[in-house]
């Protein structure tokens, strides 16, 4: 198991089977753990929630942060936690004002829609999210080596979607008229978005985040041509500033586009070690396209089930867990003598972030059905 650097605050890791996936290193089963695993679904989160008062009171609390982060891996056997947080927290620190109300999702009082606003934008002080970082260490200290934790953040593309719109859209049609009518507004936003982004990020690994995500998660609306120039190059911008190294350890990049499976073959290409995948796309044809080799580069794959999936029977669930498992294929094994040799793995995840309408026993035929499997087709 991994240590940390001598004089860390951090215990051990005792379960680093998500990390040795993410860096392509064989382990004994395929690791899982599921967007979105601390939430509304949990009837757990929402009595946290109810104390909290509100969303944000949630998240800008360090103890219930920690508490709803906690809540899954008290429940399910996951292999990784994530940082219970918003990908919107950015913004909120550039003075946009977010909320949340009940039913409706996040809200910005201020959006970034003419050429004064954009102008205004700067990289926030990152002291105004200073509740993330105090949150990534007290949920790191709760964990006691148990699992890693995963920071994250939204792409560049996709806060500036948020922040353009002032909120969740159908049509895309503000965002989408700034990108064609004044691009080089959108591309002024999109460089600042990716240093924040990446500043905010390397502050929670500085925290003690031991992986970190960029969810894309609207990436997938733009035209091909529109994607590679204001979603892609912006989230390697990102990548070509975070921390490889922190306290004796390598710490993974994750990027996950929603829709994104069209320019798989490019985002290979991208400078991070794992790549996640929604449902639409096959598994054994990305291993095929950016898996790599053994003993060779490639990109290790998270995904992808389609989280309405866990509405169906145990038995059915299992079923697609297995289509899921075998469509990516034998997994790198364990070389003698070579432990730390790389080649093609997977960490199992949904598609996109499970829904509050999930059965919990549910999720647990899912998590239970994923090391079960996973070790039988190893075996």
């Amino acid at each position: 198991m991994t240590a940390p650097d001598a004089g860390s605050p951090f215990a051990a890791l005792q379960n680093d089977t998500f990390l040795r996936a993410c860096m392509r290193q064989a382990t004994d089963h395929t690791p899982v753990w599921l967007m979105r695993q601390a939430g509304r679904y949990l009837p757990e989160y929402r009595a946290t929630r109810a104390k909290a008062g509100s969303f944000m009171g949630l998240a800008t609390n360090t103890d219930y942060a920690t508490e709803v982060t906690l809540q899954p891996l008290e429940r399910y056997p996951l292999d990784a936690a994530i940082l219970f947080s918003d990908i919107l927290t950015i913004p909120d620190a550039m003075g946009l004002g977010l909320s949340f109300a009940i039913g409706e999702g996040p809200k910005f009082a201020h959006p970034v829609r003419d050429e004064a606003a954009v102008q205004q934008l700067r990289v926030p002080d990152m002291d105004k999210l200073r509740y993330v970082f105090d949150a990534v260490t007290s949920i790191r200290k709760a964990l006691h080596g148990r699992v890693p934790l995963i920071g994250f953040s939204g792409s560049p593309w996709t806060l500036a979607c948020y922040m353009v719109e002032g909120a969740g859209s159908d049509d895309y049609r503000l965002v989408k008229t700034m990108m064609y009518a004044r691009p080089d507004l959108m591309h002024h936003m999109l460089a600042i978005n990716a240093d924040a982004v990446a500043a905010y990020l390397n502050a929670q690994i500085d925290a003690g985040a031991q992986a970190v995500m960029i969810f894309d998660s609207w990436g997938g609306v733009l035209a091909d041509g529109a994607f590679q120039q204001f979603s892609l190059a912006y989230t390697a911008r990102v990548l070509a500033q975070l921390r490889r190294r922190h306290d004796g350890a390598v710490i993974p990049r994750i990027v996950f586009t929603k829709g994104g499976g069209l320019w798989l073959p490019e985002m290979g290409r991208l400078d991070c070690e794992v790549l996640g995948l929604d449902w639409t796309v096959n598994l054994g044809q990305a291993r095929r396209m950016v898996g790599g080799a053994v003993g060779g580069p490639g990109k290790a794959l998270q995904g992808n089930i389609d989280p309405n999936v866990l509405f169906a029977q145990p038995e059915q669930i299992q079923a697609e867990v297995r289509r899921v498992l075998e469509s990516f294929g034998p997994p790198h094994q364990a070389v003698a003598g070579d432990p730390d040799q790389t080649g093609p793995t997977h960490v199992f995840n949904l598609g996109h972030g499970i829904s509050q309408h999930t059965p919990p026993e549910n999720v647990a035929a899912l998590v239970d059905a994923v090391h079960a499997v996973s070790r039988q087709l190893r075996a």
